[in-house]
């Protein structure tokens, strides 16, 4: 199991222990949306909610080609998570590197901020920004799409 799903599944298995016990003290009814609700929270520190991860070299290799930026982020990070959320449709368009995922990706992160796995870290035109505010990324994209 990879780092990422470390935090989902921890969800998902509090919430059951917990509505296990629920349903054995007589309360079905309260052990039912108790459970949804940490699936819920697995859902959205998952990596379910991110467009699809490439590695860094492909993602700084069609950067270079499209202009997109970059974006290094990790499961579990709120910050990540209100970029993806407050982005919306527009983060398709950006090129999505997990850095628990991607050695690379981890080090390109490590290097822009003085060691420090620090993000989201948005490369823009070779210029890394360390959590932008999600409109000005979306300023950054192409006026087109």
């Amino acid at each position: 199991m990879t780092r990422a799903w470390i935090l989902p599944t921890l969800f998902v298995l509090c919430g059951s222990v917990v509505a296990t016990g629920l349903v054995f003290r007589g309360k079905p009814g309260a052990a039912a949306p108790l459970l949804l609700a940490f699936v819920l929270l697995a859902g959205v520190n998952s990596p379910l909610i991110f467009p699809r991860s490439i590695g860094a070299l492909e993602a700084q290799r069609r950067s270079a080609v499209d202009g997109r930026p970059v974006v290094f982020w990790r499961s579990g990070c709120k910050y990540c998570l209100r970029l993806r959320i407050r982005l919306g449709r527009s983060a398709r368009q950006l090129h999505w590197v997990d850095i628990w995922r991607d050695p690379a990706g981890a080090a390109a992160v490590r290097a822009a901020n003085d060691g420090n796995e620090t993000v989201p870290t948005v490369v823009v035109a070779g210029r890394p920004h360390v959590n932008p505010d999600p409109e000005w990324v979306r300023q950054q994209l192409a006026p087109s799409t």
